[in-house]
């Protein structure tokens, strides 16, 4: 609605008209704002930590995963090359008895992604998960034969 039609050029009206003109715009360009999954998969992220060690045949990936049970947790490999952990930890649905006075152990949707090196063998990948701690190793190809110079022989014309 624009308040200079109606005749009313007051600096208070005018301001009001850019808020208005403002509002406006940033609904148009909201399209370019995250979506929901983005930010869930983004929190998931954010909130579960890991460690990672390479020795010389293996990368080892060590996340803690208390009270979760095997089904409840999900190894996958995406794309050739990328390890993606992930999982649901949900609450303990009690129709009665006691009632949560504090509930600070998290809750909801975890996952982790890891961008695996070149020498990462995706198809020797195990998982292993023992008292809450999920260890899940990708074994290394064997490096590359070093190429021996080819001898061509030179014929005489």
């Amino acid at each position: 609605m624009d308040l200079r039609i109606m005749g009313v050029d007051s600096p208070l009206f005018s301001t009001l008209q850019q808020m208005m003109d403002l509002a406006d715009d940033t609904e148009k360009s909201s399209f370019n704002a995250p979506t929901r999954t983005y930010l869930r998969d983004a929190k998931a992220m954010a909130t579960t930590p890991a460690d990672v060690k390479e020795y010389p045949t293996s990368y080892v990936f060590i996340i803690d995963m208390p009270g979760l049970k095997s089904g409840d947790i999900k190894v996958q490999v995406e794309d050739d090359n990328v390890l993606v952990i992930s999982g649901e930890r949900k609450r303990d649905e009690e129709k009665e008895g006691p009632k949560y006075v504090r509930m600070e152990r998290r809750i909801g949707k975890f996952m982790r992604k890891f961008v695996l090196p070149e020498n990462a063998n995706t198809d020797a990948i195990s998982a292993v998960c023992q008292d809450g701690v999920l260890t899940v190793t990708v074994e290394k190809l064997p490096p590359p034969e070093p190429k021996k110079p080819k001898t061509i022989e030179v014929k005489i014309a």
